[in-house]
């Protein structure tokens, strides 16, 4: 009897294992070709984001490009020593801080609130063509838009600057001032993105019920309290996730923006991460110190990110995982 028990247990099993299997190859041949697409992002980061990781080891050696990575020496954190002890390090630390910041401030609003008035249109080509032309600036890279900041805000040449003295006003010095060259800098951060990033938001806003709005109406809500109540109560976790990520990108600056908008004149305003990476890492052949600070922000944004996504989960909120 027990050798028949046995016999029976062990049949079962093959019984569920095959079962299992034939309905992983039914799922396979229904679903093959999303897998087949999966090939190319998998290949993606595997190449460009996984395999060049063993480079970060250069942060931690005296690097020599004769020698290659691995001959090259361990120089006992010499190069987060020497990086520490810069101060235009910390102050380009500080800068990458108050430039996001402000753009946090600014410009992460900026395409809730255009989503939001897109979506209350009414009139679908006047909105088809409205999204155009907002989402164009993200096209356009930071070289052109700082040649145009150059063009429109130049204290001598410029545009907006000519029409302010011809109705007898004095010349702002948009470019050339800390403080008007940091609204200048956010200004065209929120001009340039805003269009962009309302796509998110208007996805989110098209996936509300109708019914919702329905409902408001006939209980007698106005646009701005169906907005409020409905709107963005729905659209609130898709809010907190991008807010986590950008929080999380806080210590990240391109190297493009600033440098394309920034001169010696507001130098000690816009050297930022980036900017300071070229100058003293790449540009001086110093690509310890290059590494050694690409990782410090890598490490500082991992920071945040987890602190953002905590707070958020401490609130009640869904966060990123």
């Amino acid at each position: 009897m027990r050798d028949t028990s046995v016999g029976i247990t062990s049949r079962s099993m093959n019984d569920v294992r095959a079962d299992k299997m034939r309905k992983f190859m039914a799922y396979m041949r229904q679903h093959y070709m999303l897998y087949i697409f999966l090939i190319l992002p998998i290949a993606y980061f595997i190449i460009f984001k996984y395999v060049p990781m063993y480079g970060v080891s250069i942060a931690f050696k005296d690097y020599n490009m004769f020698d290659g990575i691995w001959r090259s020496p361990w120089n006992n954190f010499a190069t987060f020593k020497e990086i520490f002890g810069m101060k235009e390090f910390y102050r380009a630390v500080r800068n990458t801080f108050i430039l996001n910041s402000l753009d946090l401030l600014a410009g992460f609003p900026a395409p809730i609130i255009l989503a939001i008035i897109l979506s209350e249109l009414k009139s679908k080509t006047y909105r088809r063509i409205s999204q155009t032309i907002l989402y164009l600036p993200h096209f356009l890279s930071w070289i052109v838009i700082g040649s145009l900041a150059i063009q429109l805000f130049s204290t001598q040449s410029g545009l907006v600057n000519i029409l302010l003295e011809r109705m007898g006003f004095e010349p702002i010095n948009f470019l050339t001032v800390k403080s008007s060259w940091l609204v200048t800098y956010v200004m065209f951060g929120v001009w340039q993105s805003a269009g962009w990033n309302a796509i998110i938001y208007l996805a989110a806003i098209s996936g509300i019920n109708p019914e919702l709005y329905e409902a408001a109406t006939v209980d007698g809500a106005g646009r701005l309290r169906k907005i409020w109540h409905i709107t963005l109560p729905c659209i609130k976790p898709t809010i907190i996730i991008l807010l986590i990520l950008y929080v999380g990108r806080i210590a990240q600056i391109g190297f493009d923006r600033p440098y394309a908008m920034g001169n010696h004149l507001v130098n000690e305003i816009s050297d930022v991460i980036s900017t300071f990476v070229y100058r003293v890492g790449l540009r001086s052949g110093r690509f310890s110190a290059a590494t050694a600070v690409g990782f410090f922000q890598s490490v500082v944004g991992m920071v945040f990110l987890l602190i953002a996504n905590y707070v958020a989960s401490k609130f009640g909120e869904q966060g990123i995982w």
